[in-house]
């Protein structure tokens, strides 16, 4: 089966990428907004992977995210992002994610970011993206959880399980 780690923001963060998303991004139904800290990856034993998981996350304490910027991966993709601010926290919980148990080629550098916009046409990425640009963004909120996802027959991403940072199982 195949699985993914990531983590859901509040709900208000998630309305305002979703306010774009609706319009811009194919992937719209698949997932909800999300901050992806691990690609998907095949394995067989969900109970290995759990109990992997909350190792890591009782290491972590609960961390700020800030969503500073509007940004894209131009020119590898026409994928339009809400940038989040770097920190100790949130990279050393990547990391952990992609390194031992976890261990596996990385496809893409980590950047920290909710996608709102995908597969768009090269005039309507560039037309978009200008506009946000102009916008200002400064979201800033706690993460105090991360999220084991598993994706359905359909192709669409549902939650496992949800594992508190800090906590002692």
């Amino acid at each position: 089966m195949k699985y993914g780690i990531a983590i859901f923001p509040s709900k208000t963060l998630q309305d305002i990428a979703n306010s774009l998303r609706a319009r811009y991004d194919s992937h719209y139904a698949q997932i909800p907004p999300h901050i992806t800290l691990k690609e998907a990856f095949e394995a067989t034993d969900v109970n290995a992977l759990a109990n992997e998981i909350k190792k890591i996350t009782k290491e972590i304490k609960p961390f700020s995210i800030n969503v500073y910027k509007y940004s894209s991966f131009n020119p590898v993709s026409n994928t339009i992002y809400m940038g989040i601010q770097e920190n100790e926290e949130l990279l050393t919980l990547q990391k952990k994610l992609n390194s031992g148990f976890f261990e596996q080629e990385l496809k893409h550098q980590f950047v920290p970011h909710i996608t709102v916009g995908q597969d768009l046409d090269d005039d309507e990425f560039h037309d978009v993206l200008g506009r946000l640009r102009m916008k200002t963004i400064n979201h800033e909120e706690v993460c105090d959880r991360i999220q084991l996802l598993y994706q359905l027959d359909n192709g669409s991403w549902t939650v496992y399980e949800t594992f508190l940072l800090g906590k002692d199982y």
